[in-house]
């Protein structure tokens, strides 16, 4: 079985092309290529305004099972930073880095998922708010929703909704994209200024595949409420316990999948700071891993050729796994989860001096050249990737 028919015997998609062809269908956007939507603020002139929509996915449904095999709170922390992050850090591809509102939604089955948890949630809103305000970026908690509708969610699920504004010469639209542009990749991985931890890169994007394929039989069998009956047969079909150790020292295979997404938001804050003009674009790789670039440009040739080091555990599920290097580089970020587009070396050194600075890896992972149509091409060390129209 093919690794596409193993994600949709799974409910899922990589690319979710069938979102992006619907999305086609609404009214023209003012900047149609840009990472949200940005719309005219109808309250003011002159200011624009995102206000954007995402969550957490599927990890939450591995942070339940975790949290009742281990009695450990914290990952619902990670769950909360995961939903806040997925918003903010697209958000600010469009040229945002502070102000940040932020509403919480959280549907539950309320016969398992108890108050403690409700409450570990909201502090980790609070949590990654006031970290966000000792590095000098504000995120405003804006209340939210919590539903009990056990009927339709079989555990959890925590999304957000944040709204951001900015003026017209701050908007980042990924219009300016093109030849002789180059590409710096900053890394998913590691342990930056602001986090209390080693992170594997994961983010939130990925996990219905990483979940299954990673964790055994003895997951399903202990925690059956964590997935839809259905699809049993391709439900938790790897070899390890929660629990088991990881290759990374101190840290269990659970807490490394559920490292909490990170966020660029600090560090890019500084360099839109000092360096905002010579930004061309800038691309969140979430869903759609690698390829992501492609839903965003127009007549150019993506040349990514210098990938960052692969981290451990995209290396675990492909070995441990059997899945193929181009589905893995269509479905995760592979290593790097922000590229942002600069018109020379000199802008890009600098960029990857700031990261540095904060304890991020960076480095020029490709460029651009002409092209009629769109053409995302990787050169990976497994062999090269393309993607084209």
């Amino acid at each position: 079985m093919s690794e596409q028919d193993k994600y949709m015997k799974r409910g899922v998609s990589s690319g979710k092309e069938e979102v992006h062809a619907a999305v086609k269908k609404l009214e023209d956007d003012l900047f149609p290529r840009a990472f949200c939507k940005i719309q005219k603020d109808p309250a003011l002139d002159g200011r624009y305004m995102v206000l954007h929509a995402d969550g957490a996915g599927t990890k939450s449904a591995l942070a339940y099972a975790y949290w009742k095999e281990t009695g450990d709170l914290s990952v619902w922390e990670g769950i909360a930073t995961d939903a806040m992050v997925m918003n903010t850090d697209d958000m600010m591809c469009t040229g945002i880095s502070n102000d940040f509102y932020v509403s919480s939604t959280i549907g539950r089955n309320k016969h398992l998922i108890s108050g403690e948890v409700i409450a570990a949630l909201i502090n980790g809103n609070v949590a990654f708010a006031e970290r966000m305000k000792k590095h000098g970026v504000d995120v405003h908690l804006s209340g939210g929703e919590t539903a009990d509708v056990g009927d339709l969610v079989r555990t959890i699920i925590v999304d957000a909704t944040a709204l951001g504004y900015l003026h017209e010469a701050e908007i980042i639209s990924n219009e300016k994209i093109e030849a002789g542009n180059l590409i710096v990749g900053l890394a998913s991985y590691g342990q930056c200024a602001w986090e209390n931890s080693y992170n594997s890169g994961i983010g939130s994007n990925g996990l219905s595949s990483a979940r299954h394929d990673i964790f055994s039989k003895e997951v399903a069998r202990n925690y059956p409420e964590s997935f839809n009956p259905l699809i049993e047969e391709y439900a938790y079909i790897g070899k390890y316990g929660l629990t088991d150790k990881s290759p990374l020292e101190g840290i269990d295979m659970g807490k490394l999948v559920l490292s909490p997404t990170r966020t660029y938001l600090p560090l890019v804050k500084k360099i839109f700071e000092n360096m905002r003009p010579e930004i061309n674009g800038m691309i969140h790789c979430t869903g759609g891993g690698q390829f992501k670039t492609f839903n965003y440009i127009k007549d150019l040739h993506i040349v990514k050729s210098d990938f960052l080091d692969i981290p451990p555990l995209f290396r675990m599920i492909m070995d441990d796994t059997g899945t193929k290097p181009e589905e893995m580089y269509r479905t995760f970020n592979m290593g790097h989860r922000l590229e942002i587009y600069v018109k020379d070396v000199m802008t890009a050194n600098t960029i990857i001096s700031m990261a540095g600075d904060v304890g991020i890896d960076a480095k020029i992972i490709g460029h651009c050249i002409p092209h009629q149509g769109r053409r995302v091409e990787l050169q990976t060390e497994f062999g090269t990737f393309v993607k084209e129209d």
